[in-house]
């Protein structure tokens, strides 16, 4: 039996067994974790989720957390004053093993729920922004001014004018902890709703904004 499971924005098909390297989980080594997001279940019988298949679950022991290869990302302008950029980043990573594909029955398991660990630097990162992490999509833009005057200077990153910032502001982003507390699925996100899908990972925004953060 096989299954197709989500974690930290990507698809997975695993079968028992299985080594697997995902975004980084809040869990320890030797931790058995489960995933609840299964799209679909392969065997004797195909059964595709609509879009998660019901009561199915997915569980692995957490064998080390790890860090991805370096990528380099290097950033040159060529203007008047022309300036270039090198920063180098690892991805951090959780190494899995699966031990066990469950048709049914996820939730009486008594297994705890695999949490990305972007997930526990957002509950840092609400408590420096209450406001974006208590308010509904419809009061972010209303509350956008005021909380630019509190904000950290979006501008410093690279490729935000006046106007980026402006829509990140209304967006709800205000501070370097948020941009460095962004998953894959929240690039993903923003790429989409402010027009310049891609542009994240090209400038280097997150690996900018957790050194800006850490000042």
């Amino acid at each position: 039996m096989f299954a197709v499971m989500k974690t930290g924005g990507k698809q997975y098909k695993v079968h028992s067994g299985d080594i697997l390297r995902v975004e980084k989980l809040a869990a320890d080594a030797g931790e058995k974790v489960q995933f609840n997001e299964i799209l679909m279940l392969g065997g004797d019988k195909v059964v595709v989720g609509a879009p998660l298949v019901s009561g199915a679950a997915v569980q692995a022991e957490v064998v080390d957390q790890i860090k991805a290869d370096k990528v380099i990302n290097f950033v040159k302008r060529r203007r008047k004053h022309s300036s270039k950029r090198t920063v180098g980043h690892r991805q951090k990573l959780t190494l899995l093993r699966v031990t066990d594909i469950l048709e049914t029955g996820a939730d009486a398991s008594g297994v705890k729920a695999a949490v990305g660990a972007g997930s526990v630097a957002g509950v840092a990162s609400a408590a420096a922004a209450p406001k974006k992490a208590a308010s509904p999509k419809a009061e972010k833009k209303a509350d956008a001014p005021k909380a630019a005057a509190g904000s950290d200077d979006l501008k410093l990153l690279s490729g935000v004018g006046p106007a980026l910032e402006k829509k990140l502001h209304e967006a709800g982003v205000t501070s370097f902890a948020q941009i460095a507390a962004w998953t894959d699925a929240d690039v993903e996100e923003f790429g989409e709703k402010l027009s310049f899908k891609g542009r994240i990972e090209r400038e280097g925004w997150i690996e900018q904004a957790k050194e800006l953060a850490s000042k």
